[in-house]
């Protein structure tokens, strides 16, 4: 939620993970105490699929040690988490540009989702063939071999 200077450096970071141009997110309304402006430019983020979604995907595991909690799971079947330095993912260190953390967004879905997308003949994607959370955690440990923690909320 920053910026300027920082941001462009923030996304020559995710340009430089992924060879992908980082798209920009803007605020949708001015917050006088986090000083932020409506329209402005105040985050950026980067939508990679395939092959080189699984590789960074790798990359961003093996900083967490390959260990998720129970809550990073959504009922949707999706999953994500957080890392603070974007130089334990392999990225050389570089004093200009500096640190940032990043957070990592895995949307699992089944061939035949495009039904729902879709402009023509658009229909709700079935009951049986959503992905759910305990689908999601199960791929998690045999695609990666990942340790679920039943951490609860108060346990940080």
């Amino acid at each position: 939620g920053e910026s300027g200077d920082r941001l462009t450096k923030a996304a020559k970071v995710l340009e430089q993970l992924t060879g992908q141009t980082p798209v920009f997110t803007k605020a949708r309304y001015t917050v006088r105490s986090f000083g932020i402006r409506r329209n402005e430019k105040i985050g950026c983020y980067v939508t990679v699929r395939g092959e080189k979604a699984l590789q960074l995907l790798d990359s961003g595991l093996k900083v967490k040690e390959y260990e998720l909690i129970r809550r990073n799971f959504s009922d949707t079947g999706n999953f994500g988490f957080g890392i603070n330095e974007h130089i334990d993912l392999g990225i050389k260190y570089d004093p200009s540009t500096g640190i940032y953390g990043m957070d990592f967004y895995v949307v699992l879905e089944r061939p035949g989702y495009r039904v729902s997308r879709r402009r023509r003949t658009q229909t709700k994607v079935g009951c049986q063939h959503r992905v759910t959370k305990e689908e999601a955690m199960k791929w998690f440990q045999t695609k990666y071999d990942g340790v679920i923690l039943n951490k609860e909320v108060g346990a940080m």
